[in-house]
């Protein structure tokens, strides 16, 4: 090779030392532990094996997020995104048919593959690890369960909003994780047209 000449670039996956160079380095780590979480879920899943996937040092991986815990809650809140815009589907609108906006809404997500897999493996997560559970909890809590209950001119607001959820979390629980039939396999307008005034019921009846 000629003195001074660059050195050639090699294919295939970036160097370690190039992806910790480089300013995207957070977000390659984050899509390494949604498909990490995705694959091996919450418990089989090691900062190590993260970090591997995205090519870089387990160093580097500590030096964005600490611990596993914290990688953990950065991945799901990225993927857990869209349904963080549930709250606007009471905001858009009158409160009298916010049970259909909002039950259209959530089943909207969980039928689109796109957004239902990444779902999928955080409830999983949650299910089969209490530190993930712990994890959901609070971002439910903090970004979703409590952004509706503000929205809400009744009496106890943050149970009502819990209820609607649980109801909502309830029957996507078994349709889209047990898979119980028929309610698995059933047309989801029908479901819509069940639940929706039972999400109603809980955010705005007496």
């Amino acid at each position: 090779m000629t003195a001074g000449a660059p050195t050639p670039r090699r294919r295939g996956r970036p160097s370690r030392t190039e992806t910790a160079a480089s300013p995207a380095a957070r977000d390659v780590i984050l899509a390494a532990a949604r498909e990490e979480f995705s694959a091996r879920g919450y418990e089989k899943t090691s900062v190590r094996g993260i970090a591997k996937t995205a090519g870089v040092d387990s160093a580097l991986v500590h030096h964005y997020f600490g611990t596993k815990e914290n990688v953990f809650e950065a991945a799901i809140e990225g993927a857990f995104a869209p349904a963080l815009e549930a709250p606007n589907a009471i905001e858009n609108g009158s409160l009298d048919d916010v049970g259909e906006r909002l039950t259209r809404f959530i089943f909207g997500i969980w039928e689109s593959p796109s957004t239902r897999t990444p779902l999928l493996a955080i409830v999983r997560s949650a299910v089969n690890n209490e530190t993930a559970a712990a994890v959901f909890r609070r971002l439910i809590a903090a970004q979703l369960l409590r952004r509706i209950a503000k929205q809400l001119d009744v009496p106890d607001p943050d149970l009502r909003a819990e209820l609607a959820a649980a109801q909502l979390v309830g029957v996507a629980m078994l349709r889209y994780v047990i898979q119980i039939e028929p309610l698995a396999s059933a047309d989801p307008e029908r479901i819509i047209e069940r639940i929706a005034p039972v999400v109603q019921a809980h955010l705005t009846n007496p």
